[in-house]
């Protein structure tokens, strides 16, 4: 895996973490992933209006950045309500558990949208930060699941293990968010 090894170099973590982005842009091994999702993606923003639209053209502000905050905020919030053993609480991170599942669908649209038109190191960076979203969601929704069954001890614990891959992937996103207002 060239380009991934990380020397021991001074620069602080902000130094690694770019060197680490940099390794995988150059990754010529995600490119055939970028190739299958490549006309997926392209279909996305086909249409003028709907491409910008996403892309945020008349604000500034892709419509991802914004979205991301639901789901997000659902499943912090839910994991905040952890805390409380109460009844109504659980079922209220269980709601919330939920809602971030369901808006992580066209949070993750409009993120092939903004991909579509990216650079390909762009889009390597993309195509492992959408793998750990996806890998994150189908945690949170063993975590709901587990939740509506009963087992609040297993859904509690899933989410906190997704939080730590949606973070992951979350550095991934902010990272290519940087590297489009060229930041």
């Amino acid at each position: 895996m060239q380009g991934l090894h990380l020397r021991k170099t001074g620069g602080g973590g902000a130094g690694r973490f770019r060197r680490l982005m940099r390794g995988i842009e150059q990754l010529e091994a995600l490119d055939p992933a970028v190739r299958v999702a490549e006309p997926k993606a392209g279909r996305l923003v086909q249409n003028e209006r709907v491409r910008s639209f996403l892309h945020g053209d008349a604000t500034g502000i892709p419509l991802h950045g914004i979205l991301t905050d639901v789901p997000f905020g659902a499943w912090f919030m839910a994991m905040f309500l952890d805390l409380y053993p109460d009844e109504g609480t659980q079922r209220a991170a269980t709601r919330l558990m939920g809602l971030g599942v369901v808006s992580a669908v066209p949070t993750a649209l409009s993120g092939w949208a903004e991909w579509a038109l990216a650079g390909r190191g762009t889009q390597r960076v993309g195509i492992v930060h959408a793998g750990l979203n996806a890998a994150a969601v189908l945690i949170f929704a063993g975590s709901w699941a587990a939740r509506l069954r009963g087992k609040r001890r297993l859904g509690v614990g899933l989410a906190r293990f997704g939080a730590l891959v949606v973070i992951a992937g979350a550095f991934l996103g902010g990272y290519m968010g940087s590297a489009r207002r060229g930041t």
